[in-house]
């Protein structure tokens, strides 16, 4: 059986409240006034009653109904009801939660006075027209001022209207309309009237006083505040909400995450418009939420779990949207998000992605080109530009635009037709057309989408590179039959980091990198002949995603990542040190071994056995190449070489 709880509302407060307990409770709601009762409109499953009670009818009510906890989220100046609410319940020996309002807008430059009679005395002696947004009950106070200096927003009731007429408010000069208002519309209004003071109660965040103070602030309007009287104890809402939700079970927030398209408002859907007004609150970057102007509780928070820390720390806040740029299905923080937002209710509301925008402009299709992004992430733009007749790929952070021409010229891009769209939805908007060459040097915004197209593709199998297509100098290198090999025997994805351990001229490191193209190949070699020729074979196969480490494994290995696959041509001596990092890095690491001398065998058969491999292979390549004798041609022997495969490990002390 449910607890019955008597909810004293009237208020925004008490409508959210309603809300909130209308599933968990036998819940009954009182209300003053119709108005009072317009605001529950659409609650189902809650009593509402009608009409001002005084302490004794109260007191009866209390008794009759059995109710056993009564919350009272009345208006901070209905003083007389907070008193006959305690003092009834008390009597019932009935628990009371009052509800204290709260604000965030600072008020620091308004004028501040006790009563409607101390604001009226204030404004007699000023000039400019006046907005008043106390009600039609305290309109009375303002009747001896200039009439053509004051406008009265009151509620579209008989009563209201009624009050203006009696106070001696001109009819064209009443504003009768049902809140809540934003600050875009408190903004209208005030410089619709040309308003150089605003009348306001300090209501609270949810009475609209903070959407009214920031409105008054841009309009160059004065706000005059009558003060808040003391509220004595209660709990703030994030208070209540906590206890109430450990006591009742409420049901869980619900969030939506929505892309909000390139920026400009008229890129938001409707549905993602529809969930913004529907939220308590907004979070997200400061550049995204402030732009919408929604009059709402703002929180400047984009990582999960500063996400996650202002919806635990405000337990008021039951429905949030939580904003991001673009749509939330194209590199957008939203897998991430989602994945800590696990526990909550979540509606994922998509967007219009600036790939999708830029596009239009460029008056070009995006369904057959590669889709990248560089903004806080590793690409290897260079092989989707190599490999891809056309790129949109979005720039951020330190890859801005002048970092990724300078590296389409390094890899003799330079000549490619290139578009770059910056602030696009946006007044700003620019669009430059141009080459990599010709725009290396020009000044971008680090946050653009750049498009390029190519038309001379890079095409064919990587395994087994000639030769003579590498620079050789005097370095050994592993010939193009074993690296065939050896790379099958690797079984590379398209994201596996690589450690080649003694690289030699880089021929393994450059085929590790063109197969693992969204990964990262680390070429690790001590001789500095041998790293000049590595570094200039990755600039000729274009090979961005290849990083050099100078230096002696297995110390050179202790810094990089923990690899997926590793292939060891050199190991000095110190396999099974080399071994034994890898282990420590990544048990499950698959590791390739070629070994062209007696001692490097007997290492390989080794570590084998020490490292007890679940996987272990040896094969013994005999390769002989044809060489033309007069008018024949001869076979001439390469060195043999053993090659072993191992994966799956463990480290042995």
């Amino acid at each position: 059986m449910k607890d019955k709880i008597c909810l004293f509302a009237g208020t925004t407060e008490g409508r959210f409240l309603a809300e909130q307990l209308k599933d968990a409770a036998d819940l009954t709601v009182c209300v003053a006034t119709e108005y009072g009762e317009v605001l529950l409109d659409n609650i189902e499953g809650i009593h509402v009653h009608t009409g001002r009670l005084d302490k004794d009818e109260m007191t009866v009510f209390f008794k009759e109904n059995g109710f056993c906890r009564v919350i009272d989220a009345t208006h901070p100046y209905a003083q007389i009801i907070t008193e006959n609410i305690s003092s009834a319940a008390a009597e019932c020996c009935i628990p009371v939660m009052r509800i204290l309002r709260d604000t965030e807008q600072d008020a620091s430059d308004a004028v501040f006075v006790s009563d409607a009679a101390e604001a009226a005395e204030y404004l007699a002696g000023k000039e400019g027209s006046i907005l008043l947004t106390t009600g039609a009950k305290d309109l009375p106070a303002y009747k001896n001022l200039d009439m053509d200096r004051v406008w009265a927003r009151v509620l579209p009731l008989s009563t209201s209207l009624n009050a203006c007429a009696d106070a001696r408010i001109l009819s064209s000069h009443i504003i009768a309309a049902q809140g809540p208002f934003t600050y875009d519309i408190n903004l209208a209004q005030m410089k619709m009237i040309g308003a150089s003071y605003m009348v306001t109660k300090a209501s609270g965040r949810n009475g609209g006083f903070d959407e009214k103070i920031a409105a008054a602030r841009d309009a160059g309007a004065v706000p005059v505040i009558i003060g808040l009287p003391p509220q004595g104890s209660g709990l703030t809402m994030d208070q209540a909400v906590k206890e109430l939700s450990e006591t009742y079970h409420l049901k869980k927030r619900k969030i939506y995450l929505i892309g909000i398209g390139p920026g400009a408002k008229g890129l938001m859907t409707a549905d993602a418009r529809a969930a913004v007004q529907e939220c308590d609150a907004l979070i997200g970057a400061k550049s995204v939420v402030s732009a919408l102007e929604s009059g709402k509780p703002e929180y400047y928070e984009y990582l999960p779990d500063k996400v996650l820390d202002v919806l635990n720390s405000h337990p008021a806040i039951r429905s949030a949207a939580i904003l991001m740029r673009g749509d939330i299905g194209f590199y957008s923080g939203a897998k991430k998000m989602l994945e800590a937002l696990k526990d909550e209710d979540v509606t994922v509301v998509p967007g219009i992605s600036s790939v999708v925008l830029f596009a239009s402009r460029l008056g070009t299709s995006w369904d057959d080109a590669c889709l990248a992004s560089m903004h806080g992430r590793t690409c290897n733009i260079i092989h989707a530009v190599t490999h891809n007749h056309k790129t949109f790929a979005l720039t951020g952070g330190d890859n801005g635009p002048d970092k990724i021409l300078e590296k389409l010229c390094t890899y003799a891009l330079g000549g490619l037709n290139i578009a770059i769209g910056e602030n696009l939805s946006l007044a700003n908007e620019k669009i430059t057309r141009g080459t990599p060459e010709t725009l290396k040097g020009s000044s971008f915004d680090p946050l653009s989408i750049i498009y390029i197209e190519n038309d001379n593709l890079q095409t064919g199998a990587t395994y087994g590179i000639a030769d003579d297509q590498f620079i050789r100098g005097d370095v050994p290198m592993t010939k193009s039959e074993i690296r065939a090999v050896s790379m099958s025997k690797l079984s590379l994805s398209p994201d596996s980091t690589v450690w080649d351990v003694g690289a030699g001229t880089g021929s393994v490191s450059i085929e590790c990198a063109l197969s693992a193209y969204n990964g990262m190949v680390y070429a690790v070699e001590k001789e500095s002949d041998a790293v000049d020729l590595i570094r200039q074979n990755s600039v000729k196969f274009m090979a961005d995603n290849l990083t050099i480490i100078e230096g002696s494994a297995p110390e050179a290995l202790e810094a990089l990542p923990a690899p997926t696959h590793v292939f060891i041509g050199g190991s000095s001596g110190n396999l099974d040190k080399i071994i034994k990092l890898i282990l420590s890095k990544n048990a499950d690491a698959r590791i390739v071994v070629n070994a062209v001398t007696l001692e490097t065998q007997l290492e390989a058969a080794e570590c084998a056995e020490k490292f007890k491999f679940k996987e272990f292979e040896a094969v013994s390549a005999n390769i002989s190449r044809s060489r033309k004798a007069g008018r024949y041609h001869l076979m001439t022997s390469l060195n043999p070489i053993w090659i072993y495969t191992m994966q799956g490990g463990t480290i042995v002390d």
